[in-house]
């Protein structure tokens, strides 16, 4: 998922719009663990106006052992003056790995008004537990800023030397904290960097923030860089802070130099021989405009819609009424409804209209039971004509094959990946760009996890997302470690992904709504990802072609 959590686009078709940024952070949360404090995560909701329902945005990072987090997720929403927009966050303390937060424990919520949060920016108010008395002393301040589009980008690589040490029996886990000055003159935290373990000299990875999250787009205003030793009880030990602006920072980099600052613990500064706890090195700065998703499409890049379908016994018998492959001729299933959905929009970026569709689980006619056949049966040439074709094929397919198992997907996901990596090499030449979206069904638990998830790191560096729709009502607790949400995507080796390529979504929460609200939930994601793709990549888009 979008580390700025999901786009806010209820009510999108409704004229002049403004955007606006949420940081949310809490005080006093109440301690829910016995012998540790608690992890909490904060999920925001805004009140469809068609539906009249609560409909969630996003959620913020996962902050381990805190009674106070300052969470650096942030939420970008549609605000309109003009209308009463209503906004819900509850905060929990997270258990398990599950994407539900029924099983968690509840830390409070609030419910206001976008239009309060905006005009009493901070606004802050008490957290009340779910019949509404207060939760405690408990405090949530919500923070609000308008986005202004199209700003610049910063791109930064820090390293740092001589660190203080920490640790009594081992060297400091350092990481950085970067905040901005918000409107009542406080430090608002932006971002965090991983932790690195055991090093006094760290090298943190490359990271890219907007200029307007880092300083309002304005160069000249300060920016404080702290840095801390992690503690996994969440004592974190501070080491030392600096301040700058983004001014000081391009022209002290300059000629591909490096910008050092001394990291200063104030508590130290009395002390005769101190001289600081270290420095801290700015070895890369670019800054950039960011292009859009449009600017690809512009010029002219092609979005590759591919189609994976679970055929693992599972599902029940296609014949049985409660099967979820049963083919009711008044009535979609649920694999239908989900590929008609995702795939009608995506189809317009594709000017062949020919979609792979594949499938996985399945004794085929000739008694093999494969993870990886063309539903067409037609292994050289899987494509189906626009959506309504791979809708036939998969109806003609459910009549010729046994439903059987076990439900490994990372084949299908190296399928894709393979045209994907060679559209990669092709990307300097003169042709169009070309991205890769797969949209995977499953009814149950993946079987292959470890190898899912090497395939999709491996996926993470070539251009190509990939969508998980749940069918039926399985426990898909499992898929939520493969949405890179909470924190970064490992393969079974340790190695991280490159970027979030995943969402995964139960079509259960989306069966009472339309077809577009579920493809609205599940690409709006994608826009985001492709830019980070190809900025990854260094990429540009291409001209827009001129008119003929």
């Amino acid at each position: 998922m979008n580390p700025q959590g999901l786009p806010g686009q209820i009510g999108a078709d409704r004229g002049p719009v403004s955007r606006v940024e949420l940081r949310i952070e809490c005080k006093g949360l109440v301690k829910k663990d016995e012998f540790s404090k608690s992890d909490p995560c904060a999920a925001l909701y805004m009140l469809s106006r068609k539906s009249q329902k609560w409909e969630e945005i996003g959620r913020t990072e996962l902050i381990k052992n805190c009674h106070d987090p300052k969470f650096t997720r942030a939420f970008t929403v549609d605000y309109f003056f003009e209308e009463v927009q209503k906004v819900k966050v509850e905060v929990y303390d997270l258990d398990n790995d599950t994407a539900t937060l029924e099983d968690d424990d509840f830390l409070g919520k609030i419910e206001c008004n976008l239009g309060e949060i905006v005009s009493r920016n901070p606004f802050t108010g008490p957290l009340l537990k779910k019949e509404g008395k207060p939760m405690g002393g408990s405090t949530i301040t919500i923070r609000s800023e308008e986005v202004k589009e199209g700003g610049e980008m910063v791109h930064m690589k820090f390293r740092a030397t001589k660190l203080d040490n920490k640790d009594f029996l081992g060297k400091s886990d350092p990481y950085l904290e970067i905040s901005k000055r918000a409107s009542d003159g406080s430090w608002q935290v932006v971002h965090r960097t991983e932790v690195i373990k055991n090093t006094l000299n760290p090298v943190w990875r490359p990271f890219c923030l907007a200029s307007f999250a880092m300083c309002g787009g304005n160069k000249s205003q300060e920016i404080k860089f702290d840095c801390y030793d992690y503690d996994s009880d969440g004592s974190h030990d501070f080491i030392g802070t600096f301040t700058t602006t983004l001014a000081d920072m391009e022209s002290q980099t300059q000629g591909g130099k490096e910008a050092q600052y001394p990291c200063i613990n104030p508590k130290k500064q009395s002390k005769k021989k101190y001289q600081n706890s270290g420095v801290i090195h700015l070895t890369e700065l670019k800054i950039f405009t960011r292009p859009s998703f449009l600017e690809f499409i512009y010029g002219g890049m092609q979005v590759n819609f591919t189609v994976g379908i679970d055929f693992t016994g599972s599902n029940g018998n296609p014949a049985n009424p409660n099967s979820l492959h049963y083919i009711n001729p008044y009535q979609p299933n649920e694999y239908m409804q989900a590929i008609q959905a995702v795939g009608n929009v995506c189809q317009d970026y594709d000017t062949d209209k020919l979609f792979p569709a594949l499938g996985f689980g399945a004794k085929l006619p000739d008694g093999q039971v494969s993870m990886e056949f063309a539903i067409n049966f037609n292994p050289s040439n899987p494509y189906c004509a626009g959506i309504g074709g791979v809708l036939e094929a998969y109806k003609a397919c459910i009549q010729r094959v046994s439903l059987y198992g076990p439900t490994n997907v990372a084949p299908i996901i190296y399928h894709v990946a393979r045209f994907a990596e060679q559209a990669q090499k092709e990307e300097g030449t003169k042709g169009a760009h070309a991205y890769f979206i797969l949209l995977l069904l499953t009814d149950g638990i993946i079987t292959d996890m470890d190898r899912t998830r090497d395939a999709i790191v491996y996926a993470s560096g070539l251009p190509m997302s990939l969508i998980i729709v749940g069918v039926g009502s399985a426990d898909f607790s499992d898929m939520n470690f493969l949405d890179g949400d909470d924190g970064i995507l490992k393969g079974a080796n340790g190695r991280p992904a490159q970027r979030d390529i995943v969402q995964f979504v139960p079509f259960r929460d989306f069966k009472t709504s339309s077809g577009a609200e579920l493809a609205r939930h599940v690409l709006a994601e994608v826009p985001q990802q492709v830019v980070q793709y190809y900025e990854m990549r260094k990429i540009p888009p291409k001209p827009r072609p001129k008119p003929t």
